[in-house]
């Protein structure tokens, strides 16, 4: 039975503040900050078991090799000899964001009814750039099967793609046919659009879905310019539901006539600037959050604790559950670690909509699991990284060997 999965990146054991994402107002904030590498693990892994607990399915990626001593290599140098801002480009946790990993088109919406997944190439920033070979072995092993799953390497880096944080799906139920909306920019402010149509468009076509199952929307430059350096800072949408606030999309009204024509029971739930202005909005995270249906039809919103702490986005969210709007709850949940670098909940998970019984079960998690992951965090992780202190010998030797005991307790040793 198809039914949506998320998938979350375990915060790794180098998690840092360097400040690497341009564009990003929360990472530029923070930058050089002391981090607590076993905290926002367990943060992650906490709320993994929140969205347990409200019936939903969970999966995992795991952290990569950090230091990136292979693409190091390719730079011509090492963990012991790159310059300072070369190394922490190659010591990021980023991939911990799993919704920069790929984009999904599930098996409903393709020509061959597989799910195809597209690796993200994520070209536009040094840090991340590095991440697909990583990403893309890890895919291949949770989606094996061949006869359920197509796995894609990355669109060519003339265009950048950044995965599902670009990407939304409408339908009447998560196993149902469904619209998708691929978001791309232009410009803004002076940042770097991350999303290029021609990616997009790519990616389409190689997951086989047809012009009326797809629709490509610029993002608005002035939610660029506020910091949405992905479309995810903005809007989200569940099923039949898209979540945004008004200056999300360059052209709102032409993308909200054609989810109107295409979708069956299409719901817009928009939130104005008059009442929640963009910048609490980004900084809040609160379209970032998770959208979710649970298993008793009730469509709920894991928002992180940020929201609750802004009075504007509070206010509008107290408003919408008094009324009759479609999102019925409101689940709060601590991903301040995640969040001081610019990631939300819905940052670290990649939507999957999948048979579970055809994903490879290591990549799947229960309450036992999360318990067997927790330990291994305590036992292994920094409780702590100074920034100055990210090249010493002593530390690369303890993050890569917390991340050989998390490899060892999950019996994923093929990433090793």
């Amino acid at each position: 039975m198809l039914t949506e999965i998320n998938f979350d990146g375990i915060i790794g054991p180098s998690h840092n503040y360097a400040g690497l994402s341009l564009g990003n107002l929360a990472s530029a904030r923070n930058a050089g900050e002391v981090s607590q590498p076993r905290a926002a693990a367990l943060q992650g892994i906490d709320k993994m078991r929140a969205n347990l607990a409200l019936g939903l399915a969970q999966g995992i990626f795991v952290p990569h090799a950090r230091p990136d001593r292979a693409w190091l290599r390719e730079l011509g140098t090492t963990p012991e000899d790159a310059e300072p801002g070369l190394f922490a480009n190659a010591m990021s946790a980023s991939a911990m964001w799993a919704a920069n990993a790929a984009t999904l088109s599930p098996a409903p919406d393709t020509a061959d009814g597989r799910c195809h997944l597209t690796v993200a190439n994520l070209r536009t920033m040094p840090h991340r750039s590095h991440e697909w070979p990583a990403t893309l072995a890890q895919l291949r092993l949770a989606f094996a099967s061949d006869a359920h799953f197509a796995v894609h390497g990355p669109v060519p880096p003339a265009f950048g793609d950044e995965g599902a944080a670009n990407h939304m799906r409408l339908t009447p139920g998560h196993g149902e046919p469904g619209v998708e909306i691929f978001v791309y920019g232009v410009s803004g402010g002076g940042f770097p659009a991350r999303q290029h149509i021609e990616a997009c468009k790519a990616i389409a076509r190689h997951h086989g879905l047809t012009p009326e199952r797809t629709i490509f929307a610029e993002q608005s430059e002035a939610a660029i310019a506020a910091g949405a350096f992905h479309n995810d800072v903005v809007a989200v949408a569940n099923e039949r539901v898209l979540f945004a606030h008004e200056q999300a999309f360059a052209d709102r009204d032409s993308l909200l006539a054609q989810c109107e024509r295409r979708v069956p029971g299409f719901e817009y739930v928009e939130v104005s600037a008059a009442d929640v202005p963009l910048g609490d909005a980004i900084r809040s995270y609160l379209f970032n959050a998770q959208l979710v249906t649970l298993p008793d039809g009730q469509m709920t919103l894991v928002a992180p604790t940020e929201c609750r702490e802004t009075p504007s986005v509070w206010r509008w969210l107290e408003a919408h559950i008094a009324g009759n709007g479609p999102i019925r709850r409101v689940e709060i949940v601590d991903v301040r670690q995640s969040m001081a670098n610019g990631g939300g909940p819905a940052c670290l998970r990649l939507r999957v909509v999948a048979d579970p019984t055809t994903v490879d079960p290591r990549f799947l998690v229960d309450e036992a699991k999360l318990d067997r992951i927790a330990d291994a965090v305590r036992r292994s992780w920094p409780v702590e990284i100074v920034g100055s202190d990210l090249q010493r010998p002593p530390l690369v030797a303890e993050i890569e060997a917390a991340r050989r005991d998390l490899l060892d307790t999950l019996e994923l040793g093929e990433l090793a």
